[in-house]
């Protein structure tokens, strides 16, 4: 079954780039986050937002090829099959102006009730939007 992708653009910055002239693999991590948050700013509704907020789990990174400064990158991201208890993977990849995919990852994120303070199973509500297309 196919997943709704969500999609931006980033651009390398100087402060993105280490010693090696490229893209800092920590920068990577960061930027799993940063369209992670963004898919869920995007899709979950406002009462979701209040109610949780995930954590990650496990990161497992493919460093394939380099990015440089100025370099254009598209991100695309999208959740897996299904939530297992509290835990729901999600899929990213980041793809230069050649269309050659530079880092891909799949991180597991644990879903937190805020109310609650722990992890909770995740609500098939909260799946939903996120595996229809709307």
């Amino acid at each position: 079954m196919s997943r709704p992708i969500f999609e931006l653009a980033l651009t390398a910055g100087p402060e993105h780039i280490d010693e090696l002239g490229h893209v800092n693999n920590a920068v990577w991590v960061q930027w799993i986050q940063q369209v992670a948050v963004a898919h869920w700013d995007f899709v979950a509704s406002a009462t979701h937002k209040d109610a949780y907020y995930w954590v990650v789990v496990r990161h497992e990174i493919d460093y394939l090829r380099a990015a440089h400064l100025g370099d254009r990158i598209v991100v695309r991201t999208w959740v897996g099959e299904e939530p297992r208890g509290a835990r729901f993977d999600r899929f990213v990849e980041f793809t230069g102006a050649d269309g050659k995919i530079c880092v891909r990852s799949k991180t597991q994120w644990a879903i937190i009730d805020k109310a609650l303070g722990r992890p909770i199973r995740v609500p098939p509500e909260v799946v939903a939007p996120f595996v229809s297309q709307v």
